[in-house]
Parts: structure tokens; sequence; C-alpha cells
């Protein structure tokens, strides 16, 4: 079940306390304060999403520079010969056909 944040809202419009509940997503948000009976709304937050595989990151990663940082070869095709030229690395043939 989720998480849901909520927060009290004062007699003078101004925010209150804010709490977190465990609710079903079948079930109607919060009018009242459990306890205190006081008028609440639900808060919105964003989630909580893990940067780490990201297509930017990712396309990041195996950028020219990266790739020979790392050790390794980085090899690019062109189109029109179908040839293989070296963009990065130290190691192999500077070309290649594919077989």
């Amino acid at each position: 079940m989720p998480i849901y944040v909520y927060q009290e809202i004062k007699k003078d419009g101004s925010e209150g306390e804010t709490f977190e509940l465990k609710q079903s997503m079948k079930e109607d948000a919060l009018k009242k304060h459990p306890i205190t009976g006081e008028p609440v709304k639900r808060v919105y937050l964003p989630p909580n999403i893990s940067a780490k595989y990201t297509p930017g990151r990712t396309k990041s990663l195996i950028e020219t520079k990266n790739v020979e940082k790392a050790g390794f070869t980085k090899y690019q095709r062109d189109q029109l010969t179908g040839r293989y030229h070296k963009v990065a690395g130290k190691e192999g043939p500077s070309t290649f056909t594919p077989d």
C-alpha cells in the first residue's frame, strides 16, 4: 500500500503539521486529521526516481572520451563503405571491414 503525505490546514489558512498515512489507492483522500479532526490536504511530492541508469547518463558514459579513458576501443561504421573506423582507444587496427 502506498504512503500518502497530508498537511493540516489551520483555522487562519496557514499550513500546519505534516504527517504520513499508509492508505489503499482505492480509498478517498482524507478531509480531516484522524486524531485532531482538523482539515487536511494531500501533499503531492515528486517521485523518487533513480538517476543511475537514465538514457542521458548512459549516453554520456559511452561518449568517446569516457570510452577511451576507461581503456576501451570504440569503432564507428561508415555508412557509405561499411568499414569501421577507430574513434577512441589505442589498441587494435585503425579500420576494419566486417565479415
